[in-house]
């Protein structure tokens, strides 16, 4: 038997008690020029052919029983019914039916009984255009090793055919061979770092009586990190709910560089001060906006660019810092200049200290965070963190499958009580994709991050060309 490792057995159990924990991706595709009526009919078809080795991650599913002694352990079914993981979906609504498709999809729980992934082709898009949804559990691979696996599906070369569908074995990697090395940049096992920090206490008091400590007590004086406790208690704390609301759109890439350039910091604290706009403005807009300022956890990587979307061994290569989004101020510039601060402060410190050092001076916020709505006790004044925001880094170029123009890409992140918002972005080709998943209850119009991202982009580029003019 090949048991699952305890911080996997941790979270499957976990599953039982909150939601869902799986990850995904929304891809969106243009047809080739020379596709007929039955395109997509031969696509679907084509995936359940099944005439290729599957992907050993997608093979295994975890198991428990009187068998195992009550231990989770991997298991393999003798076959894989490809009819049951690869399904089709129609849209009646375009892009707004598929991202209400997507929350419902979303929101539904993995078969515990076989292989935990599922995708999706979905058409009925406007202008022919299509799309696929696929979302794997988080023991099976986490946002970056899955994000991976699909862009390894793709090509660059738009009149290659016969390519094989992303859950084809390429031979390059083994079961959880890198899952768990990358699961800080999805944000989407808190148990992991809980149970990570607890047996790796002895480590953080010989830090502490050493003066290591003294890194992240001046990064609190200087007001670019929180403490447990440290962030204002919002909805986005609370329990997540059954249902899901998803929503997504891309921006060109060349507007975040602008900013960049002008301001010298880097496009993902970009990226990070205009999710900051859009939230402040959206809890101001719902009359609830903290007089604190909201604190997102941020990945941090310790990987080369070009390493992160290679077969490289990752190792523990990603930290995780709270970083303050300065919802309290009105000036987007000065928002902007603090996340940077904060952002340069975790980067010193994973650096030096290492990513396993990041998680465990973390640990108590995401305590703080994820147990509080698991507990009969009554709402919270403060917390670890509110919500937490991080990029992906997708293919540089273009890319097809079978000759389909892949046009768009969003993550699907996971949300959960406590965390029940999520946005993650990705970078892809000459845009980057912003995907924004809450429980339907707590954020019900996901749909006005979009307007709101724009608005306060358009606000930020304005005020970075009034100060340097």
């Amino acid at each position: 038997m090949r048991m699952l490792s305890p911080l996997d057995a941790a979270m499957m159990t976990a599953e039982l008690l909150s939601s869902p924990m799986h990850v995904g991706v929304v891809l969106i595709l243009s047809p080739p020029p020379d596709a007929g009526p039955d395109y997509l009919d031969g696509v679907h078809a084509s995936a359940l052919v099944g005439d290729r080795p599957i992907d050993g991650r997608l093979r295994s599913f975890p198991h428990r029983g009187v068998e195992t002694g009550g231990m989770w352990v991997w298991r393999e079914p003798d076959a894989v019914e490809l009819n049951r993981h690869c399904q089709r979906r129609t849209v009646s609504a375009g892009t707004a039916g598929l991202w209400e498709l997507i929350g419902q999809l979303d929101a539904e729980r993995l078969d515990r009984s076989r292989p935990m992934w599922m995708s999706y082709l979905i058409d009925g898009l406007e202008g022919g255009r299509f799309a696929f949804y696929v979302k794997v559990h988080h023991t099976v691979i986490d946002g970056v090793a899955g994000l991976r696996m699909i862009a390894d599906a793709l090509s660059a070369d738009p009149t290659e055919r016969s390519m094989p569908p992303f859950y084809a074995d390429r031979g390059t990697q083994s079961p959880r061979a890198d899952a768990s090395g990358e699961a800080v940049a999805a944000l989407t096992a808190p148990l992991r770092w809980v149970a990570a920090s607890i047996t790796s206490g002895i480590r953080l008091i010989e830090r502490v009586l050493t003066g290591e400590w003294a890194t992240v007590a001046g990064s609190l004086i200087g007001h670019v990190t929180a403490l447990p406790f440290g962030a204002p208690y919002t909805r986005f704390n609370g329990r997540a709910g059954a249902t899901r609301a998803v929503s997504a759109g891309s921006w060109p890439r060349s507007r975040i560089q602008a900013i960049q350039e002008v301001t010298g910091v880097s496009a993902n604290e970009v990226i990070t001060a205009v999710l900051s706009g859009a939230v402040r403005q959206w809890l101001c807009d719902h009359g609830e906006l903290p007089e604190r300022s909201l604190v997102a956890a941020c990945p941090i990587t310790v990987r080369s660019r070009e390493g992160s979307l290679t077969r490289e061994k990752p190792g523990n290569m990603f930290g995780l810092w709270l970083c303050p989004l300065g919802t309290n101020l009105d000036d987007p510039v000065a928002r902007l200049r603090l996340i940077h601060r904060s952002m340069a402060a975790g980067k010193r410190w994973v650096a030096k200290r290492g990513s396993a050092a990041s998680l465990l001076t973390s640990a108590g916020s995401i305590a703080a965070t994820v147990i509080p709505p698991l507990l009969p006790i009554p709402q919270q004044t403060r917390t670890g963190y509110n919500l937490p925001i991080s990029q992906v880094p997708g293919p540089r170029t273009e890319m097809y499958f079978n000759g389909a123009h892949v046009d768009e890409i969003y993550p699907v992140s996971t949300v959960f009580d406590g965390q029940a918002v999520n946005v993650t972005t990705c970078s892809y080709a000459d845009r980057v994709g912003f995907g924004f998943v809450a429980g339907a209850d707590v954020i019900p119009d996901i749909e006005t991050f979009l307007p709101l991202t724009e608005a306060c982009l358009a606000e930020l580029e304005a005020a970075v060309a009034s100060r340097r003019g």
